[in-house]
């Protein structure tokens, strides 16, 4: 591994970008290191960590991967939340609930666009390259175009399960085919944590007080959020 121009920096800039959260830079040689940002400079990225930055080759980078816990946005904090347009509008046009998208954003890539997983899902709502292809997006990490897109996947989805929003998570997290393989959300530990987790911070939302206009979406009574019992 070759790191060069070891750079210190004001110790307030770290401390702002640990409020937010981490991530983890996936190296060829196995090794995982903790950043709190990150940037593509040509061929080379440039690292953010506690106490410095670091330039390394963006070819000894595989994978870069978001921070399981990450601290959530206030549910009160729901239409100040980071592309609240741009979730309105697709939110509009999709007929899906703006605090769903919002809770389903939050918990695939805590609004960080440049997000990219393990499983090279990428964006906002963590589109697979092929999934995005599918819908129609030329740049995955465009968020307009990665909310619209994801959107409309979420959509069908909460048609295809007739609104059922395990199954619909449980699809949009593990696919569809899973769910149709168990007939269930299916038994594994990061498909449950993850629908519990967007049904968690969706239900706050929408018990929030009401600070403003709401979006013409489903409301909350419409969504069945009800699995079958043993199922997580």
């Amino acid at each position: 591994m070759r790191m060069t121009r070891l750079v210190l920096l004001f110790p307030l800039v770290f401390l702002a970008a640990n409020t937010v959260h981490a991530e983890y830079i996936v190296l060829r040689s196995g090794q995982r290191l903790r950043v709190t940002g990150y940037q593509l400079l040509g061929n080379n990225y440039r690292l953010q960590m506690n106490g410095g930055s670091v330039e390394m080759p963006a070819e000894d980078v595989v994978a870069i991967e978001p921070e399981e816990v990450f601290t959530p946005v206030s549910a009160v904090e729901t239409a100040k939340a980071p592309y609240h347009d741009l979730v309105e509008t697709a939110a509009s046009r999709y007929s899906v609930d703006a605090d769903l998208i919002t809770s389903v954003i939050a918990a695939e890539s805590n609004f960080d666009p440049k997000a990219v997983s393990r499983r090279n899902a990428r964006g906002l709502m963590q589109l697979l390259p092929e999934t995005a292809a599918r819908l129609g997006v030329r740049n995955i990490f465009d968020p307009q175009e990665n909310i619209d897109a994801g959107t409309r996947y979420l959509s069908d989805l909460l048609q295809r399960y007739r609104y059922d929003l395990a199954l619909t998570l449980a699809a949009y997290n593990a696919g569809p085919e899973r769910v149709r393989q168990y007939g269930r959300v299916p038994p594994f530990a990061e498909t449950r944590s993850y629908v519990r987790r967007v049904k968690e911070a969706y239900d706050k939302r929408k018990s929030a007080p009401v600070t403003g206009k709401t979006s013409p979406q489903r409301s909350a009574a419409s969504v069945t959020a009800v699995a079958p019992a043993g199922q997580f």
